[in-house]
């Protein structure tokens, strides 16, 4: 039991020091976005200066309510991956500075990659972000979809609907975005390379 307790926090410290590095690094300096609550941080950040981390808990609360009186066992699971997660996204924000001057199609393919695999650790490892990635998993386990599709028909939704705000350049470099995180998020999640799991189990 300890065991599997320490290995649950090893990934979910590994999956949001992922998460942190694919914003902060590759995605911020190049004004890209993610879909979920990850976009809406990064969305609150670009236009009112907001920090991203604390916009993602404030925008989750509604989701975690649902979670603690529908699926309190989910709650108790993505909790510590979402506060995780969103600490080191905003203590880590000075990586911008640091930033490789790599093209932006580029930066978002691995910003989405390193992103889609925190996320993927977290999920193989019974936890999540929380947000949308709490939804997406509630839907996936109704449905039997891969949870890395659910995720990013999500995410497409939200860049669709904040189009409006940004250039289509910032478009299209966040459709890149999204589609290297689902990516990455489906491969290991995968029963084809994994054996299945979920993290109501």
């Amino acid at each position: 039991m300890m065991k599997s307790l320490l290995k649950k926090g090893l990934m979910i410290l590994l999956g949001s020091l992922f998460i942190s590095l694919g914003i902060n690094f590759f995605l911020m300096p190049d004004h890209v976005l993610d879909g979920g609550m990850i976009g809406l941080g990064l969305i609150a950040n670009y236009v009112w200066g907001l920090k991203v981390g604390f916009t993602i808990i404030l925008c989750s609360i509604p989701i975690f309510t649902i979670a603690w009186f529908r699926y309190r066992a989910y709650f108790y699971n993505s909790l510590h991956g979402l506060l995780i997660s969103s600490f080191f996204i905003d203590v880590l924000h000075g990586l911008r500075a640091y930033h490789l001057p790599l093209d932006p199609a580029l930066s978002s393919i691995v910003g989405g990659a390193f992103v889609g695999g925190g996320i993927g650790l977290m999920l193989r490892h019974k936890t999540s972000t929380g947000g949308t990635d709490l939804l997406a998993q509630m839907i996936a386990d109704i449905s039997r979809m891969n949870v890395g599709f659910v995720i990013f028909f999500i995410d497409l939704m939200i860049i669709g609907i904040s189009g409006y705000v940004f250039s289509m350049e910032t478009l299209l470099l966040s459709t890149i975005t999204i589609l290297s995180v689902g990516l990455v998020t489906m491969l290991c999640t995968s029963s084809r390379f994994f054996p299945s799991r979920s993290i109501f189990d």
